[in-house]
């Protein structure tokens, strides 16, 4: 019986078929659509009676290494690749219900995806309710006969509050729903809900995957029959799809996700607990902290503590702005997973759609900060961090 590869070696190989002329990098082949032999084979092709390819928004060869490739690292049996984070969030939501049917979704969560829950699957004729993702009685009060999905996302955005996943997949499947996880801010290699009982995982492969701040991506996986029978249908013909070029950058991406996300989440980890001290911070977030409410269920749950911690500082958003304007290395943005070093003040960029009230019930404050810590030196990040907190 041959040895299985580890994950970070299968990140290097897998889903490689090289051309004829031996390339040793995986080719891109930036074309939208295929040459058949014979009008015959153009038949055969659009029958399904043969597997090429017919269409880069059906697929193409760069895009199925990536999605040959991240299906092996999450140990899922497909995957199918998506022009963004969100295009796969709505993908795997919207491809799976109909009118008549019934979403749960854990209350915290990114703000598109509420956009998603609370406003564009009403319009079809979806119900939809939000929990409080740590409490299991509110789940399963929440589910019906006709509940078909349940969408969580853990560690969630920005306040890392961490979901049970075994015991909400137990509770969702007892009435025969999906359970849907988006996993962005855990990445693989620190937790595989697959393995946990979840049946589809969503990541945005713009953060970690790419982790450089090139490219935009996304991908849904989940067995061989959801990808293909439910998914795939839908994807065809709405179009969102990956381009063979940011396929391949994801690519390379994933030859060092396993280095990199490592070495942030050390640094992060350092981070916490320098802030966690300091006056000026109300509170520190971190899974990784043994103050994290959670902290038990995050050793159960999870292999790492992930590269993202959120502090409160105090004096609000004058005070968090004050923090912000005096960084010099970390930069202020919205992205995450990146190889610098980035602060995000939720309430005014990623949740400032939301009511005042729905900030109040995620408990994204005004003086929370978000950093999604990257890959400079923790002690140079450490001390811009120290001499910034001494401007609040």
């Amino acid at each position: 019986m041959e040895t299985p590869l580890h994950p970070a070696t299968q990140m290097i190989h897998t889903g490689l078929d090289r051309s004829p002329f031996g390339e040793l990098s995986e080719p891109i082949y930036l074309t939208q659509s295929f040459a058949y032999p014979s009008a015959e084979a153009a038949e055969a092709r659009f029958k399904g009676e043969d597997d090429g390819f017919v269409y880069a928004r059906y697929g193409n060869p760069t895009v199925k290494t990536f999605e040959q490739r991240i299906a092996a690292l999450e140990g899922a049996e497909d995957a199918f690749a998506t022009a963004s984070g969100m295009a796969a969030v709505n993908a795997a939501l919207m491809s799976q219900v109909e009118a008549g049917d019934h979403v749960v979704a854990s209350r915290a969560l990114f703000g598109s995806c509420l956009y998603i829950i609370e406003n564009l699957l009403p319009r079809f004729g979806v119900e939809t309710t939000l929990v409080d993702g740590g409490d299991l009685d509110q789940w399963r009060a929440a589910m019906r006969p006709e509940t078909r999905a349940v969408f969580v996302e853990t560690p969630s955005n920005p306040t890392l509050e961490i979901i049970d996943l075994a015991a909400v997949c137990e509770i969702a499947h007892g009435v025969g729903a999906r359970v849907v996880v988006d996993n962005v801010f855990a990445t693989p290699v620190f937790q595989r809900p697959l393995e946990l009982g979840a049946d589809v995982v969503i990541y945005s492969a713009t953060k970690h995957i790419d982790g450089q701040g090139r490219c935009l991506g996304g991908v849904v996986l989940g067995s061989k029959r959801f990808i293909r029978d439910t998914l795939e249908p839908y994807m065809k013909h709405t179009g969102a799809a990956l381009s063979p070029f940011n396929a391949w950058v994801l690519l390379k991406g994933l030859e060092t996700l396993h280095l990199r996300v490592r070495a942030q989440a050390a640094s992060a980890a350092q981070l916490a607990d320098d802030v966690a001290a300091h006056p000026a911070v109300i509170r520190a977030i971190y899974p990784g902290r043994a103050d994290h409410p959670q902290h038990e269920l995050v050793k159960k749950q999870m292999t790492g503590y992930g590269t993202v911690l959120s502090f409160e500082v105090t004096g609000g958003q004058a005070g968090a702005f004050r923090f912000m304007n005096a960084l010099n290395v970390i930069l202020i943005s919205n992205n995450l997973g990146d190889a610098k070093s980035i602060v995000t003040h939720p309430a005014t960029t990623t949740h400032q759609r939301l009511t005042q009230d729905q900030r109040d019930a995620l408990n994204v404050t005004d003086g929370l900060i978000r950093l999604s810590v990257g890959l400079e030196d923790a002690d140079d990040l450490c001390r811009d961090l120290l001499n910034a907190l001494g401007e609040v």
